[in-house]
């Protein structure tokens, strides 16, 4: 795994080169702690562990409560208003495109899944609609990464370098999409998979909300106080207007809750995390997998687990090889926020919501399977992130194009054209 040669390049890549392990912790301690740093702010920086403890625990419950209120509101709006809601993205490559372009733009793929889970859980969306959206998640969530490479622009080969193992992700999850969604829209394997799983573990190892509504006994007033049956239910105008207002309200609740304890758990286990990307990452590639899982669902973002390693890239102390596997897990291990959504959702929509958000989590495993387990597959993803980065450090404005294209325009084109001409 320490193959310092670029795929697709015959020629050595000295500065490509890993160093030994001492150095690299070494070398790259001050830009991980930086990158740590700038996403956490210096109040929370200086609470006791016991606080943080509390505020994580409230920034759930406020994650939790957020799902209620929104279904609340999709409750409002009647299942037929709040399905309209979805009627342009009925095609699956317009809901593709309505993830990628949500999650690019509010930097949070947990909170579009989220949302997603709850709205199939109330029956706003339909699961054949909700899978490609889940797939676009995927997509958009990887612009975070690939924009933390920029701020190595300023130097060519630490450009090169950082851009190729930020763009590892981008292209791995495009070419999950492209193999999966076709096999998906004819097929269902993801889906029918995601349902026999759900229907294996819904009401055994997860209770059925229905018997045991242990979340919504805690959540349910609170829910009421703010959903249509108190603060926004008090709104003048129709119902309708209420349950739009209502579900906004739970989408703003939940990009709050999911950024904030994400905030407060990096600085909960930054210090753990960063030891455990330091150890692993250079080793087998299964390993660096466990790592980026576990790190991802302790920090609750795999946008801060891909980006940390941004600099050790930059620096020569690792390549983009080597720190491919670990974007794979931090994949599998950002699907644990729409399992939790989905533990939160109760009413005769709380199998399905399981089972959507059993999609993401089976998503990113069959495409780590078929992608990372082919050989043959294997490094496309690394071919393609190190062809752009070239081509990219040769004329900057080229990276410029490639995040604004892929994760901006062609889906707001795609968008925009089918609302206007459907």
């Amino acid at each position: 795994m320490t193959n310092s040669r670029r795929p697709g390049d015959g020629n050595p890549a000295p500065d490509n080169t890993p160093e030994p392990a001492g150095a690299t912790a070494t070398a790259t301690e001050a830009p991980v702690a930086d990158v740590a740093a700038s996403e956490v702010p210096h109040g929370l920086r200086r609470l006791p562990n016991w606080a943080l403890t509390l505020l994580a625990i409230g920034t759930l419950y406020m994650l939790i409560v957020a799902i209620g209120v929104i279904g609340d509101g999709f409750k409002g709006l009647g299942k037929d208003a709040a399905a309209s809601l979805f009627d342009f993205a009925t095609n699956p490559f317009i809901a593709l495109f309505v993830g990628v372009l949500a999650t690019a733009i509010i930097q949070s793929s947990s909170t579009t899944t989220t949302l997603v889970v709850t709205a199939v859980g109330a029956g706003a969306l339909p699961i054949e609609v909700a899978v490609p959206m889940i797939m676009g998640a995927n997509i958009g969530t990887s612009v975070t990464n690939t924009l933390a490479s920029f701020g190595h622009a300023g130097h060519k080969d630490e450009f090169r370098r950082a851009f190729a193992a930020s763009t590892v992700h981008d292209f791995f999850n495009l070419f999950a999409v492209i193999i999966l969604l076709p096999l998906e829209i004819f097929f269902h394997p993801i889906q029918r998979s995601a349902e026999w799983v759900s229907d294996r573990i819904f009401g055994t190892v997860l209770p059925d909300p229905g018997q045991a509504d242990f979340v919504g006994t805690l959540t349910d007033p609170v829910v009421d106080l703010i959903g249509m049956d108190g603060l926004t239910g008090l709104l003048p105008g129709s119902e309708f207007i209420d349950g739009v207002v209502t579900i906004l309200l739970g989408v703003a609740m939940i990009f709050f809750a999911v950024s904030w304890l994400g905030k407060i758990l990096q600085v909960l286990m930054v210090g753990r995390a960063k030891a455990i990307l330091e150890k692993s990452v250079g080793g087998h590639p299964l390993t660096a997998m466990g790592a980026g899982l576990l790190v991802t669902v302790a920090v609750q973002s795999s946008s801060v687990t891909t980006s940390v390693m941004v600099p050790f890239a930059g620096s020569g102390a690792l390549t983009t090889r080597q720190i491919y596997p670990l974007t794979l897990g931090a994949n599998v291990g950002t699907t644990i926020t729409a399992l939790i959504a989905a533990m939160a959702v109760t009413g005769d929509g709380a199998k399905l919501a399981l089972t959507i958000a059993l999609v993401h989590t089976l998503f990113n495993v069959f495409g780590i399977l078929i992608i990372y387990g082919l050989p043959f597959l294997r490094s496309l993803p690394l071919i393609g992130a190190e062809t752009l980065a070239r081509v990219a450090t040769e004329r900057k404005i080229l990276a410029v194009a490639w995040v604004l294209t892929v994760f901006i325009i062609v889906p707001a084109l795609a968008i925009l054209i089918k609302v206007l001409f459907t």
